[in-house]
């Protein structure tokens, strides 16, 4: 399992979590979550888009044999996922300048354990170097050949979905059968479905890049502003795509929350605007795009609490060759990948929140969130970012790490989606 040269760690410049949070063991994540987490009858009406819908693409050998033999409810060692945001803007809603070719943006491998007991994202930097191996264009026809040391996100152009897939393969140790595609309309058709997320702002964020503007406080997020949202770098922390990644895990997490806990999943027509908003917009893996996959999946998490589904950002450290680059943290990489290897039980009590966020103040709190506001305003201070702040807050509490959960490293960044952060912003 070839691993990248090691180096000095990253200047994270994160915020520590209070220890008195209960840390419980694009873009992507949301377009799966919301299918998987949503119970049968949304996997059934996600197995009826399918019929209609979305492009499939071939996997490995290895791969596709494990896919289409195995009951993914079943998998021994937990099923693994990696859920790919392609920046391309060909062909993209409200696009007045076409991007030629396609990069992995946003890559989020989902681990599920075997005992359909916790969730756990990885989120993989795009500029983090990284063996990559030969991979074959499958639209073009072109062969790159294996790189020592490339940049993660060119495995999407070089060889499609199937290259990315084996790049990860090849750095965690992992075996991945499963895997989704998704663009900027995806996200786009995903908030409006949901009539937005609210996210909690703990410093205005200003980015010129993406437009996006807004005020210290609770905002309403959907459409073009969501999306501005989980693409804004510039507009949070210190402007890395490490500070990008924590202000994902913001949104994401509010996401989740407001899927389990509002009503959304007992409200059919949502429900269907969200199967459809995430399936006509992907591109899935053959052995994904499978009915009995989707409903075998969403039965494998539904009743999972929040508090057990993971956020975190694989670790990685300064790359001496250029620092603005990423080379993976050796040590700290080899923790994580034995733990998805072995399918334990992790938490992240010692962790911190990464980069461009930090704990809402008002988390654990009984009072009611103050009323989210559109993107353009914001509310006088920050709020959670969730309108269920309480029941969210009691769903940390009383599902909080269990003793034979492993601590990930300290310098290992994420949190889970119990709980309540907001994104710092660059002002």
């Amino acid at each position: 399992m070839p691993h990248a040269t090691r180096g000095p760690l990253a200047r994270h410049g994160r915020l520590p979590r209070r220890r008195g949070w209960a840390t419980a063991a694009s873009v992507v994540a949301s377009a799966l979550a919301v299918v998987l987490v949503s119970g049968t009858s949304v996997a059934a009406i996600a197995g009826a888009q399918l019929a209609s819908a979305p492009t499939t693409v071939k996997l490995s050998t290895d791969d596709q044999s494990t896919a289409q033999t195995a009951d993914i409810t079943a998998i021994k060692g937990g099923a693994n996922i990696l859920l790919i945001g392609s920046d391309t803007r060909v062909g993209q809603f409200d696009s007045a300048d076409d991007v030629q070719g396609a990069r992995n943006d946003v890559t989020m491998l989902i681990h599920i354990s075997q005992d359909h007991q916790q969730l756990t994202a990885i989120s993989f930097p795009r500029d983090l170097m990284v063996p990559i191996p030969a991979c074959s264009n499958p639209e073009t026809g072109t062969t790159y050949p294996a790189a020592t040391s490339a940049q993660f996100n060119t495995a999407l152009g070089n060889g499609g979905v199937s290259c990315v897939v084996d790049t990860v393969e090849n750095l965690t140790g992992l075996s991945i059968p499963y895997a989704g595609l998704i663009t900027f309309d995806g996200v786009i058709e995903m908030s409006n479905a949901l009539g937005g997320v609210d996210v909690c702002v703990a410093d205005p964020i200003n980015d010129t890049y993406t437009g996006l503007h807004l005020t210290a406080g609770s905002h309403n997020l959907e459409g073009s502003d969501a999306l501005a949202f989980l693409r804004t770098r510039h507009g949070v922390g210190d402007g890395s795509d490490l500070a990008r990644i924590s202000s994902q895990q913001v949104f994401l997490s509010a996401l989740l929350r407001k899927v389990t806990s509002d009503g959304t999943l007992s409200n059919p027509i949502t429900l269907y605007k969200l199967a459809g908003a995430a399936l006509s917009n992907m591109t899935l893996s053959d052995g994904l795009a499978q009915t009995q996959t989707l409903v075998g999946l969403a039965g494998a998490l539904r009743g999972m609490s929040t508090a057990n589904m993971l956020f975190v950002q694989y670790p990685v450290a300064d790359d001496p060759a250029d620092r603005a680059r990423v080379i993976v943290d050796q040590d700290a990489a080899h923790t994580l990948n034995v733990a998805l290897q072995n399918d334990q039980k992790t938490s992240l009590s010692d962790s911190t929140t990464g980069r461009a966020s930090e704990e809402s103040p008002t988390a654990g709190s009984s009072a009611t969130t103050a009323p989210a506001t559109g993107s353009s305003g914001g509310s006088a201070a920050p709020s959670s970012g969730s309108s269920s702040a309480s029941s969210s807050a009691s769903g940390a509490a009383t599902s909080a790490a269990t003793p034979t959960s492993t601590p990930l490293p300290s310098s290992i960044t994420g949190q889970s989606a119990s709980e309540q952060t907001c994104s710092v912003g660059n002002d």
